[in-house]
């Protein structure tokens, strides 16, 4: 799995390419919360038991799950803005589904086709790494990261007012919009990159992921209704553990695996992955108790009697937040780095559930926590997909934010369960109604602060970051690209030479390392130069290839510090291409 380039230039990133991106995230982002308002009433409006309604939301939540990483690396492998728009599309079908059914199977199999759309913030991401400056990657990273947390705070409280106002399927008929208009945007002003990856679809992984996830995800999602102890809960949890054995094992072996086990398994992976999970359990908590505790009569003696307009008016400063935290991480992180920032983001999210313990008899209460939550969350975020970028290749770019967006996922999944397990044991029968408790959003509270204390800790474990950026060049990158790439890596260049020591341009050079493995591939200039970024220090060889000249091979090593200079000669004479 490694960087190479399409034959085809691309175009040239225009300054709106980041705003399109974030705002598909944002749209991806209000298929998780669009359903929020109404939940409490979908029994009634499906025709069905309560614990058949859940799942129109559950298969929203498997397929998003399922479809991350592997949308990921499908554009790694065939381009992203490809994939991003195919997304996009199946979400618009989905939601279209869903406006035009009251039927429970029905519109359990259009939200399960909205959930695919999830794989557009890790597509979006690698985009903007493919295409963008380092010096605006930053940022626009961290807004499209913070998007899923935008979308789902805005989307409560305008999901709030269709929902009183209007028939609650305007709701998908909104949603199909805001798809339509992100493709049109998408199709209009974001190129395709010109970064691929080799190999094939690792279709065999595909299918071992995505059953291992919904073995895993579902007995979660449902263990509540069917009992934590159940047989059914405790037989799927098993399954899916042999079945993510087994499947590791398979990827292990893979020339070109769905997941580079490997990679993930590098510190700087591994720990970023853990810490994403404590941040996903800490932002669905005050999406889940805030909301509630705003809406509860006053007759119960804490709940604050606001509307469901109000209460989502209130909690929507959250992901608004998260949205002006983006310029303030890239400063932030181009100063002091993205390991620190995440680590001030997990301090400022566990001083505002601390404070928040003391917080919960005012609406503007419920205010100050939503901004504090939503600046800790918003740098927490930020900082992930920078983590990530930073110590994987850039050819494995969309599969492992596809992992590390997954990583959240199921911090969200989890923290669905035991918020939702916590509240129900904690709550009053009230004339056969369940009524949340104080206690129960104060034990929510904590859990949330023990999860960013996890959290923190696992940040502590990460390496210090390489500010080498790991960057390949090649002649359909422009030249200022070319020339940052030349300043700032370590790794090897030179240039490829005819017989007669003329420069032989779109020469294909391929970095093997001691395995045998593709670790790097670039194309060189029309002066014969290249760069190649070496994943770690020790001996490679570097082949070289071009039409008119024969093969060359040559050994080379390198000791970690600065770029060695290897010219490669290739003979003279003539070999088919």
């Amino acid at each position: 799995m490694t960087h190479t380039t399409t034959e085809q230039p691309a175009r040239r990133a225009s300054g709106a390419v980041v705003p399109v991106l974030a705002f598909a995230g944002i749209v991806v982002a209000v298929m998780q919360t669009l359903l929020v308002p109404v939940i409490k009433d979908l029994p009634q409006l499906l025709g069905t038991a309560p614990s058949n309604a859940t799942w129109v939301l559950t298969s929203t939540l498997l397929s998003g799950a399922v479809a991350t990483p592997i949308m990921g690396r499908l554009g790694d492998l065939y381009g992203k803005r490809r994939m991003l728009i195919l997304s996009l599309a199946v979400m618009v079908v989905g939601a279209l589904i869903s406006a035009l059914t009251s039927e429970l199977l029905t519109m359990i199999a259009g939200r399960t086709l909205q959930g695919f759309a999830m794989g557009a913030i890790p597509l979006g991401i690698g985009l903007m790494r493919d295409m963008l400056p380092r010096e605006k990657l930053g940022s626009a990273m961290a807004l499209m990261s913070s998007s899923i947390g935008v979308g789902g705070g805005l989307a409560l409280p305008l999901a709030a007012l269709v929902a009183q106002h209007a028939d609650w399927h305007a709701l998908f008929y909104g949603a199909a919009g805001l798809g339509a208009l992100s493709i049109l945007l998408t199709l209009l002003v974001v190129p395709e990159s010109p970064m691929r990856a080799e190999g094939s679809f690792d279709l065999l992984g595909a299918l071992g992921l995505s059953a291992g996830l919904v073995l895993f995800l579902l007995p979660i999602t449902k263990g509540s209704d069917w009992g934590w102890t159940s047989g059914t809960t405790l037989g799927l949890f098993g399954a899916s553990a042999v079945v993510l054995v087994l499947w590791g094992v398979l990827e292990l072996r893979m020339k070109a695996p769905l997941v580079d086990l490997r990679t993930t398994a590098r510190p700087a992976v591994l720990f970023t992955n853990l810490a994403s999970i404590m941040v996903g359990v800490s932002f669905y908590v005050v999406s889940l108790v805030l909301p509630q505790l705003l809406q509860l009569p006053k007759a119960t003696g804490y709940g604050l009697g606001q509307s469901m307009v109000v209460a989502g008016l209130l909690v929507a400063p959250l992901g608004l937040t998260m949205m002006f935290t983006a310029p303030v991480y890239a400063r932030l992180s181009a100063k002091y780095g993205p390991k620190v920032t995440l680590i001030l983001g997990l301090l400022i999210i566990a001083i505002g559930y601390g404070a928040g313990l003391g917080l919960m008899s005012a609406p503007w209460q419920s205010l100050v926590i939503a901004v504090v939550l939503g600046a800790g969350i918003g740098l927490a975020y930020s900082s992930l997909p920078a983590l990530i970028v930073g110590a994987v290749p850039a050819s494995e770019t969309g599969a492992a934010n596809g992992l590390n967006t997954l990583m959240r996922s199921i911090g969200t999944s989890v923290s669905s369960a035991v918020i939702g397990m916590v509240l129900a044991n904690t709550a009053n029968n009230v004339g056969g109604v369940e009524i949340p408790t104080m206690h129960g959003f104060r034990v929510s509270f904590l859990i949330a602060t023990g999860a960013v204390a996890v959290g923190l800790l696992m940040a502590l474990f990460l390496p210090k970051p390489n500010r080498a950026p790991q960057l390949l060049a090649s002649s359909e990158e422009d030249d200022a690209v070319v020339e940052l790439a030349e300043e700032v890596l370590r790794g090897f260049r030179g240039r490829v030479l005819g017989a007669d020591g003329s420069p032989v341009a779109r020469a294909k050079v391929t970095l093997i390392d001691r395995r045998g493995r593709q670790a790097g591939a670039a194309v060189s200039d029309e002066d014969g130069s290249y760069v190649l970024a070496v994943p770690a220090e020790g001996a490679y060889v570097l082949a070289a290839r071009a039409v008119g000249h024969g093969p060359l091979a040559s050994s080379a090593t390198h000791s970690g510090e600065d770029a060695v200079e290897v010219d490669l000669a290739l003979p003279g004479e003539t070999v088919s291409a």
